[in-house]
């Protein structure tokens, strides 16, 4: 059933001077006001009917209705306890829409969800979008996908390979865990109000088997994390933070074949995996 449009600058603005709405700060909203980019996002994520999706963030309903539209099965969670009660109004008639009130990071996902494979698509606030990344990725929900409007740099982050200064722990996650590619950049101007940076889509479809096999996942994350913690540091100083000698970290570097004067930075998922394995043999060994 197709309605008055959301994506739309003039329908936006109606909607929130109807219910006293001004976008939130501490909440990290901006109201996506371009129908190109809801229909760019939904694309994207080759929704099709029937289509299990799992929307956060919703708002005004903007991007939930291009997905209801595409024939989705939405499941929207929204923490700003003001907007169900909108999203009753701007989404009635919309029988495969369920909006859920509460904060994504408290939410039992696969309560919510269930057992079967569904793909999460959302325009996420800036400021958590990292912590939200994560939580979906280390919980290994049943997802396929996950579409997301993120800021341009962080999209930069989630795809850069090794070696340089956007490549961080948030690299190896993303990269471990998906295959991950911007779809398209977004202007500032698709808003209300206009963020002070560049966005875009990124398109992670979740790999079946992770990048690269590792004996302890805990363990993996455990190592990437320290060697980005000082990002300054050799692997041989930083890597100590996780209660190993001197000798212990440049033995395991030197049977994982890495020069302990490398920095994390420049490590490829690979090495991360071989260096976990000998500091796990290190471990076991009481090194």
């Amino acid at each position: 059933m197709l309605k008055p449009v959301i994506a739309d600058p003039k329908v936006t603005r109606r909607i929130l001077k109807s219910f006293g709405l001004h976008a939130s700060r501490r909440l990290g909203q901006n109201f996506l006001t371009d129908a190109a980019v809801v229909r760019g996002i939904v694309a994207a994520a080759e929704v099709v009917p029937g289509d299990r999706v799992l929307e956060i963030g919703p708002g005004i309903g903007t991007l939930t209705q291009g997905l209801a539209e595409a024939g989705a099965d939405v499941t929207a969670v929204e923490i700003d306890k003001k907007l169900p009660a909108v999203l009753a109004q701007t989404l009635a008639g919309y029988e495969n829409v369920r909006v859920v009130p509460g904060d994504i990071l408290k939410t039992d996902i696969p309560a919510l969800m269930g057992p079967e494979p569904f793909k999460v698509v959302a325009n996420l606030p800036y400021y958590i979008t990292t912590p939200i990344l994560l939580a979906l990725l280390e919980q290994r929900l049943p997802i396929r996908r996950i579409v997301t409007m993120v800021q341009w740099e962080v999209a930069e982050r989630m795809t850069a390979p090794p070696g340089g200064r956007d490549y961080g722990a948030l690299s190896v996650a993303v990269q471990y865990h998906t295959e991950p590619q911007v779809a398209f950049s977004v202007s500032p101007r698709c808003f209300l109000p206009s963020p002070a940076v560049e966005s875009a889509v990124m398109d992670c479809v979740v790999r079946e088997t992770p990048a690269v096999d590792v004996s302890d996942e805990k363990l993996f994350f455990q190592v990437v994390r320290a060697s980005f913690a000082q990002r300054r540091k050799t692997l041989s100083n930083a890597l100590r933070v996780m209660g190993l000698s001197r000798d212990a970290v440049n033995g395991a570097l030197s049977r994982a074949e890495i020069d302990p004067l490398r920095r994390g930075e420049t490590l490829s998922l690979g090495e991360f995996a071989r260096l976990t394995e000998t500091i796990r043999d290190a471990r076991t060994k009481g090194e």
